[in-house]
């Protein structure tokens, strides 16, 4: 049964189907109980709505017992036989029952539990090569495997699909939002050029260098936090603390030593730059951040992919009738446009943004290689394996043209029998025996990388992500 409460969430109060009048219904002990139970679904319906954990989380809990106890209310209502109060008691139970299964569905939801497994093995990482050591009474050392690894962990976390349910995306968010912030802190240790001051050079310089340390452990401890890996501490007292050492550098006397002002400015750099991690508890909760789709970046990225698909249809038209045309220097303009995005180090943003840049190298190479086809002009000593790699670029610009105007998916016929094409010129190219020919060589990888490319193409547009 669809779930009518998701149509009327945010405004418009919902009344079970039938609006009690004035009169004889309204005056029913237990027509009034119902509309009771009414208001009550009416205001948990938002919280349900917006819920983004699994079933082993207190807010989990708390939302289910009242959906719970209000089931049995509506249960316990004595409708007396009449018709009317047996109605609005069954309208009342499928909606207490519905946010009942919705609540459960997205906590138990397959890509719900994606998310909390890549959490897992995130935690598991920044554990084991950030904590651990610190809490051993050194310092992590942050390697290239570490870094790469994280990276790696927000990439598969973009790839999970959330089918635009609003609790999926507020979990793949705060997931997202959370190890983007890991990684922003572990590539800053490793970029990190402030070095100590001799103490020796100026009377503050020893207190610096203590907060040098300070924020040392403040980094591992705020890794610890945001990977919630520290039961004691909280970003609220991590932010006092790291406040309190700002106002501590504000305060030290360092005038008339531009060496020692320099150093200071450099380590209250560190900690602002920690400090601007630290508002996350309620990331995704209280903000709309999580739906990119009104996101200023990704209008713009849809606002150049509209453009982009206006011009394809233009190219493949005038291809069609033995024309050409020739939008090269408005599609470069594009890749400008989405060059200067603003993406927020968000990698969801930075995925849109990249797939909408190869969407625009697609028609743009379709064209390189069509003019080049057209002006081609072979000389009558042309070795055959050369002409034989022009063929297969000639079979490639028209199984491209095809690729740019596909909209399917890989289950698809017109699918399989694509890549089944663009594999057997990779096959044709293989067989191409350059004997010696420098240009066939060169000629016969162009093309190799040509079709692998259209392959690829092909693969992306038929992945489903989504931002």
């Amino acid at each position: 049964m669809a779930v009518r409460w998701l149509c009327s969430l945010f405004g418009k109060p919902f009344d079970g189907g039938k609006r009690m009048d004035h009169g004889s219904q309204q005056q029913h002990p237990a027509m009034i109980r119902l509309y009771e139970v009414q208001r009550e679904v009416q205001s948990l319906g938002p919280q349900v709505c917006t819920f983004s954990g699994l079933k082993n989380e207190r807010e989990y809990r708390r939302l289910e017992r009242e959906l719970t106890r209000l089931l049995l209310e509506v249960d316990q209502v004595d409708t007396e036989g009449r018709a009317d109060l047996q109605g609005a008691r069954k309208r009342a139970a499928q909606e207490v029952e519905g946010l009942l299964r919705y609540l459960e569905e997205n906590a138990t939801h397959p890509s719900r539990l994606a998310i909390e497994e890549l959490s897992r093995e995130a935690q598991r990482l920044v554990e084991q090569g950030v904590v651990e050591p610190q809490r051993a009474g050194g310092t992590a050392e942050i390697s290239d495997e570490l870094v790469d690894a994280v990276q790696e962990l927000i990439l598969r976390l973009t790839q999970v699909k959330t089918g635009g349910s609003v609790p999926l995306r507020k979990a793949r968010y705060r997931a997202l939002t959370r190890l983007c912030a890991v990684q922003d802190v572990i590539e800053g240790r490793t970029r990190q050029q402030t070095l100590p001051l001799s103490e020796d050079t100026h009377v503050a310089v020893q207190r610096i260098n203590q907060v040098m340390v300070q924020v040392s452990g403040a980094r591992s401890q705020l890794v610890a936090l945001l990977m919630g890996l520290s039961g004691r501490d909280s970003c609220a007292h991590l932010s006092r603390v790291l406040t309190e050492l700002l106002v501590e550098l504000d305060a030290l006397d360092v005038s008339g030593n531009a060496a020692v002002r320099n150093y200071r400015k450099q380590v209250v750099e560190e900690i602002n730059g920690l400090l601007k991690h630290l508002d996350l508890e309620g990331e995704g909760d209280d903000t709309r951040r999580y739906d990119l789709a009104q996101n200023d970046s990704i209008r713009q990225i849809e606002a150049v992919r509209g453009r982009v698909g206006q011009l394809r249809g233009e190219v493949l038209r005038h291809c069609g009738v033995g024309d050409l045309f020739r939008p090269k220097p408005e599609l470069q303009s594009l890749l400008t446009h989405l060059d200067q995005v603003d993406t927020a180090r968000n990698p969801c943003i930075r995925e849109a943004r990249r797939r909408a840049v190869l969407e625009v190298q697609a028609v743009i190479t379709f064209l390189d290689l069509r003019e080049a086809l057209i002006c081609r002009q072979p000389g009558s000593n042309e070795p055959p394996q050369h002409r034989a790699v022009w063929m297969v670029l000639g079979s490639l610009s028209d199984l491209q043209a095809q690729v740019l105007c596909f909209n399917g998916k890989r289950a698809d016929k017109s699918y399989i029998l694509l890549e089944e094409l663009l594999t057997k010129q990779l096959l044709a190219l293989d067989a191409v025996d350059p004997q010696g020919d420098e240009m066939t060589k060169v000629a016969r990888k162009q093309a190799v990388k040509f079709a692998q490319n259209i392959l690829s193409y092909l693969d992306m547009k038929t992945d489903e992500w989504e931002y």
